[in-house]
């Protein structure tokens, strides 16, 4: 593990783009209604992360956790010895395609552990990162992928259902996340009607101003947890004319506010 920590850690940087996100952290950290767009894995490294309304997901140091998309999930990042470390990667929807799914039963979450097999499959992903281009990123997923069915954990392609529209809708919002973008330029992109795109949101249980809401603070929360940018300018990327307003709408959604996220990856 200190092998694949060590790797992030020397491929990290906050100004380019790449294929994982890691979160980190020195204190607990409390984070509410968290929302996970796409199907996510996450591999613990260092510490526990504790997911669920009555904590019922655990994942200790050395395990993982494939998630299916979810509108709202608390989660705990609990540092042992000096620090949390997680790894997460993200998967779109064209990385299953050839595979056999099934979708009849959904589950919202596989948990496993990580083999050595699958550490070194890690390490590759993560070391490919500094060379290949985002083109070749879904073959790398694909293997993932392959790599954790190979290990018995099939139940994962349940999670990846026919895209729906509030996640065509979130791409769109995170591609100008401080933009204000019209509905008529939302319906011109998704070749949709108005009235079509708002009953199919409704049936998807959400609407575009919940999606605008959780694609930006989405954003906040990835900002403070992974870059060393002020919270006014994080406020700004994120669409926010104020920092006060900004904490305030984070403050409501993830029972926190961006301060006190952020005290959490400093020592004292």
């Amino acid at each position: 593990m200190e092998s694949l920590i060590n790797t992030i850690k020397n491929t990290m940087d906050e100004n380019k783009k790449l294929p994982f996100t890691v979160y980190s952290s020195v204190k607990e950290q409390r984070i509410l209604n968290v929302s996970i767009v796409k199907p996510l894995l996450i591999v613990v490294l260092s510490g526990t992360k504790i997911l669920g309304v009555d904590n019922e997901i655990i994942c200790q140091t050395g395990d993982f956790v494939f998630l299916s998309d979810s509108p709202s999930i608390n989660l705990r990042n609990i540092p042992k010895n000096e620090e949390y470390f997680a790894l997460l990667i993200d998967f779109d929807y064209q990385d299953i395609n050839g595979f056999n799914i099934h979708t009849s039963h959904v589950k919202p979450y596989c948990l496993g552990s990580t083999t050595p097999v699958l550490y070194q499959c890690l390490q590759q992903f993560v070391e490919s990162a500094m060379w290949a281009p985002e083109s070749l990123w879904g073959l790398r997923k694909k293997e993932l992928l392959e790599l954790l069915c190979f290990m018995g954990h099939t139940e994962i392609l349940s999670m990846f259902s026919n895209p729906k529209v509030s996640y065509k809708l979130h791409d769109i919002f995170s591609a100008q996340p401080e933009q204000e973008i019209t509905l008529d330029v939302i319906c011109d992109q998704l070749a949709m009607s108005e009235s079509t795109l708002r009953r199919k949101l409704k049936a998807e249980g959400t609407s575009i101003q919940e999606i605008k809401d959780q694609t930006r603070l989405g954003l906040g929360l990835h900002l403070l947890q992974t870059t060393s940018n002020s919270i006014a300018l994080i406020a700004e990327k994120c669409g926010y004319q104020s920092q006060s307003r900004f904490t305030e709408r984070f403050k409501n959604r993830f029972g926190l506010t961006p301060s006190e996220l952020r005290k959490t990856r400093m020592t004292d």
